[in-house]
């Protein structure tokens, strides 16, 4: 029997309660923490032979050795990192002897700095597009705007680095082909390195905004409130896009995870001082702590995105049970 209380509401992703979806997401964190333990252990050569060089004496090797602990059981070493990342104790970088915190805090501000700005040129614009081509299926806007994002989307980040450096920076001279050594922090030096992040990512986005517009639009409640008379904008703002972003909630959260490894390869290219350059260098040198510190980011960066995504999903897009 009813007794008049309003269903519950549940996400569409199986109605997961918000501590139910943070305790995924720890669940999640742990076994991501024990995977990058277990992966980095497994990474071949002796990281105190790398770190020494071919000149060290085996006595010197061996004293690292034991520093470094690589001769006790797995399991003691694996509970001895645990131990430290509850206490932010990540331990020491191999080769520059300062604390993995800050070494991965050098380098993140430059990172988030060029993930930040592209993706706040790239969901406005792929809201934009998306939505113009959603609501006006077969149109010129939308068969242009496909073909352009389809197309920018099938070129390899590299390649579309190369041909933009070409072109702005060794033919035009209008922008620099790489950082080189000048502020982060100028326009100039950061335009390209943008534009290369949201052409890979954009049509991922504008082509579920799309689809959800599409859907949405033609629903029959939409119908029914322009029969009443509601103004345009109004059916638009309130309904149309709500439930046509709804849907690239998701999307947007492995867009976010896709530019943060788009990334790697911009700073790369342009030569910025950021997390993928970090990488490639612990990874070079076989920095084993500064590794896992990195590996650890990305696993933070990645269940957070999912959690928040999940969690708009279900604000937008409630799902009522009625109540047997």
């Amino acid at each position: 029997m009813s007794t008049g209380a309003a269903p519950p509401v549940v996400d569409a992703r199986g109605g997961r309660s918000p501590a139910g979806r943070v305790a995924v997401a720890a669940a999640q964190l742990l076994a991501a923490v024990v995977a990058i333990f277990a992966l980095t252990t497994l990474l071949p050569g002796d990281a105190a032979e790398v770190v020494l060089g071919p000149d060290a004496t085996d006595e010197q090797v061996e004293r690292l050795r034991t520093e470094l602990g690589t001769g006790l059981p797995a399991a003691e070493r694996l509970g001895d990192w645990l131990g430290g990342l509850v206490t932010g104790d990540l331990k020491t970088s191999l080769v520059t002897g300062r604390p993995v915190v800050d070494e991965v805090a050098d380098r993140l501000g430059s990172t988030v700095l060029l993930a930040a700005l592209g993706l706040a040129v790239m969901v406005p614009l792929g809201v934009a597009v998306g939505t113009a081509a959603g609501r006006r299926p077969g149109s010129v806007v939308d068969r242009v705007s496909t073909a352009t994002v389809s197309a920018l989307q099938a070129a390899p980040q590299f390649a579309t680095g190369l041909l933009l450096v070409g072109l702005f920076s060794l033919q035009l001279g209008w922008l620099p082909a790489t950082a080189g050594g000048g502020s982060l922090l100028s326009p100039a030096v950061l335009v390209l390195p943008v534009v290369v992040l949201v052409a890979a990512q954009l049509g991922w986005l504008s082509r579920q905004i799309r689809q959800g517009v599409l859907q949405t639009d033609r629903a029959p409640h939409v119908t029914h409130l322009r029969r009443l008379g509601l103004p345009e904008r109004d059916v638009l703002l309130r309904h149309v896009l709500p439930g046509g972003l709804a849907p690239s909630v998701q999307q947007l959260a492995r867009i976010v995870e896709g530019t943060l490894g788009g990334v790697v390869v911009v700073e790369a290219l342009f030569a910025l001082p950021g997390v993928g350059a970090g990488v490639v260098d612990a990874v070079q040198n076989r920095d084993i702590p500064l590794i896992q510190g990195y590996a650890l980011l990305a696993a933070l960066v990645t269940i957070t995105v999912n959690l928040v995504a999940d969690a708009a999903t279900a604000r937008l897009s409630p799902v009522r049970e009625d109540e047997p």
